[in-house]
Order: C-alpha cells, then sequence, then structure tokens
C-alpha cells in the first residue's frame, strides 16, 4: 500500500512533525510505502510530486492549517481516498487511522 500525507499546524513546530513521525512509524511496521509533506516553520520540506500523488492508495491531511498546494488532491478527494483531521489525533490514534486508510 502506498500513502501519502502532508501534515501541518498551526505554530508549524511540534505537532507537523510528530504527526509525520507517528504515520512514518506505523506504516513502516506494515510494511507501507509512505512519503509525508510537511508544512511547518521551515517551510515545505519532502514535497510530493504530481505522481507520487497519483500513485497513491490513500492521503492522509493532518492539518490544522490551510496549506499550500491543497489543489493537488483534489483528485483523490473526488475518489473517497483523503482522510482529513488535525495532526494530534493522528498522534494520538495513527493506528486507528492507518486502519481507515486502507480501508478507502
Amino acid at each position: 500500500m502506498k500513502i501519502v500525507g502532508v501534515t501541518a499546524c498551526t505554530t508549524g513546530i511540534a505537532h507537523t512533525y510528530m504527526a509525520q513521525e507517528a504515520l512514518e512509524k506505523e506504516c513502516a511496521k506494515r510494511g507501507y510505502e509512505v512519503k509525508v509533506e510537511t508544512q511547518g516553520g521551515m517551510g515545505i520540506d519532502n514535497e510530493l510530486t504530481e505522481e507520487e500523488i497519483a500513485d497513491a492508495d490513500a492521503v492522509i491531511l493532518a492539518i490544522a492549517i490551510g496549506i499550500e498546494g491543497e489543489e493537488r488532491f483534489e483528485e483523490k478527494q473526488d475518489q473517497g481516498k483523503v482522510i482529513t483531521m488535525d495532526p494530534s489525533s493522528l498522534i494520538k490514534n495513527v493506528v486507528d487511522v492507518v486502519n481507515q486508510l486502507e480501508n478507502l
């Protein structure tokens, strides 16, 4: 399974990177491919390409603020392949969230 995501919190520091780490660890446990773009205090890191988004089975937007390039995910949204939530919810419930992504 291929999962891509974006994490972004209001201050762009702690929760952005904690959510990224939680998702990457859970996907690694399951043997899934994952790439997480962060939009934090340091700007955009690990930016997703159009090809990576198109190839993904599911998308997680763990965002508490508006993000740059959100329109990139419209096609996946139309397909019902996107979950959007607050980064703190992803951190606290990463197992359940990845289970939801599997079922999209």
